[in-house]
């Protein structure tokens, strides 16, 4: 069954459904004396298969459409739902949303920036290939992950596609719209010798078509590193505890940038002040070479777009410059009240949930330091190479990161692996604690998730090598 239709609109405009010119009045009509505001239109299909123990655990198909009306006016924010594309829906909404301009004296924000350029493509990477294709590539991880070593005794593959056309309708009757693929393939190994199981994950995706995943380099090397990981942790003794120097691998590591920093350069707790960033534009806030940005423009990644959710263009936004705070993610309403320019971070996790500012790729970029004198440089400390899940106070900074896979290092060497450690410290404090900055920047390999105020949004992260003193390991070692 084919999807994609050669015209997108067709999802929203047609027979039984709206009417475009009909539509922008009554847009227009539920705005009026608001500030800001749109009519968010989205049409959504996504599928999963699941595949564990060589056979075929679930397969899932599902599809969406609906609209969400926002009106803004002032620091309020009205806003509703449906799955229904009707007038009679937009009318209903506009009901709710109008209760926030009452007595309001409105200054219409102009329309966002148009653009020209295109993120990713527009083809539907749910057609295209076979559900038959798609089982017989799990078959083949399968296959692949056990004949790799006789220790493997279990895997499991899963592969996930969605397709979005969104389309944005303002009441002074600009519209933009954006269609959005993305991918995802995952592999887990668990392995076991002498009576101890370990497990090793990789994943990889972003905003193209399956045809890259099916790629016998892309799909083998998940594998690769997987079961490297799975091995790794099958060798790991008890990680040690106390405060020491920690070094943190390029790439995947970033998540912690995005978790105990990147939440904090976002506009609304930055507004509200209830940011440890808040009020220290131009002020040193890292150490000297540490460059932090944000940049959704970044063809085929998971965390880009070629518009975010209000219609702006994403841009490469420089939030730490050498040190130096430069400037905090916003959507269009902390933009406005903060006095300063949307930079394309006002996104939503789908049509029922309303814009703010987020996070698309963001990542620390590279120094000039040899990765390996950096390494060579450090007598005692710990190597983190990824990390699992953790806990962040935006308002602190503190946080709490478990590694998945991390070594002691001794006299400048990668020791023995180490298993339980956690990474316990301040995001800011952190910052002014980095000693060297490695020439090596690598991207996330496209799975990361961003949660903020009960939304999901497909994310990016990324940093070269970087040196940290003083941070405190949380171990198990007695």
């Amino acid at each position: 069954m084919t999807i994609s239709l050669p015209d997108p609109g067709l999802h929203f405009y047609g027979e039984g459904l709206l009417d475009p010119s009909r539509t922008e009045r009554l847009v227009s009509d539920a705005l009026k004396g608001c500030d800001d505001g749109e009519l968010y239109l989205q049409y959504s299909v996504s599928e999963s298969f699941s595949f564990d123990d060589g056979r075929l655990k679930s397969a899932s198909y599902d599809s969406q459409k609906g609209f969400g009306l926002r009106g803004v006016a002032g620091e309020m924010t009205g806003f509703a739902h449906a799955n229904e594309l009707s007038d009679a829906a937009i009318l209903r909404a506009a009901e709710t949303v109008g209760l926030v301009k009452a007595g309001h004296a409105a200054v219409m924000a102009p329309p966002p920036a148009r653009t020209n350029a295109v993120r990713y493509t527009d083809a539907n990477p749910l057609d295209g290939i076979s559900f038959a294709r798609k089982i017989e590539l799990m078959q083949k991880i399968d296959a692949a992950a056990r004949a790799r070593d006789p220790r493997v005794v279990q895997v499991s593959a899963s592969l996930i596609g969605s397709w979005s056309v969104i389309e944005i309708v303002r009441a002074d009757g600009e519209r933009r719209r954006d269609i959005r693929p993305l991918v995802r393939l995952n592999v887990q190994i668990v392995v076991e010798a002498n009576g101890r199981r370990e497990t090793g994950f990789h994943g990889l995706g972003g905003r193209y078509g399956y045809d890259a995943l099916f790629e016998d380099s892309r799909w083998q090397g998940a594998i690769d590193t997987a079961l490297e990981s799975a091995l790794v942790n099958l060798e790991s003794v008890d990680a040690p505890a106390g405060e020491m120097t920690v070094v943190l691998g390029p790439g995947w590591p970033g998540i912690l940038l995005h978790e105990a920093i990147g939440h904090g350069l976002e506009g609304d707790f930055n507004r509200k002040g209830t940011s440890a960033f808040s009020g220290r534009i131009g002020e040193r806030v890292a150490a000297a070479g540490v460059t932090v940005v944000d940049d959704g423009s970044i063809n085929d990644r998971r965390g880009s777009l070629t518009i975010d959710d209000e219609g702006t263009p994403t841009s490469r936004t420089v939030l730490i410059e050498d040190g130096i705070l430069k400037g905090y993610m916003q959507d269009r309403l902390n933009a406005r009240l903060m006095n300063t320019a949307p930079t394309g971070n006002g996104r939503r996790e789908s049509y029922a949930h309303s814009p703010m500012p987020r996070m698309t790729n963001t990542f620390m970029l590279g120094g000039t330091e040899d990765p390996q004198e950096i390494l060579r440089g450090v007598k005692n400390g710990i190597y983190a190479k990824s990390f699992g899940g953790g806990q962040v106070d935006i308002t602190s900074g503190k946080f709490v990161f478990s590694c998945t896979e991390a070594y002691r290092i001794e006299n400048g060497k990668l020791a023995a692996p180490v298993k339980g450690a956690t990474l316990i410290g301040n995001g800011p404090d952190v910052l002014t604690r980095v000693k060297a900055i490695g020439n090596d920047l690598a991207l996330d390999e496209g799975v990361g998730v961003c949660g903020k105020g009960g939304q999901s949004v497909p994310a990016g992260v990324g940093q070269p090598t970087l040196l940290v003193e003083g941070l405190t390991v949380g171990g198990t070692a007695t």
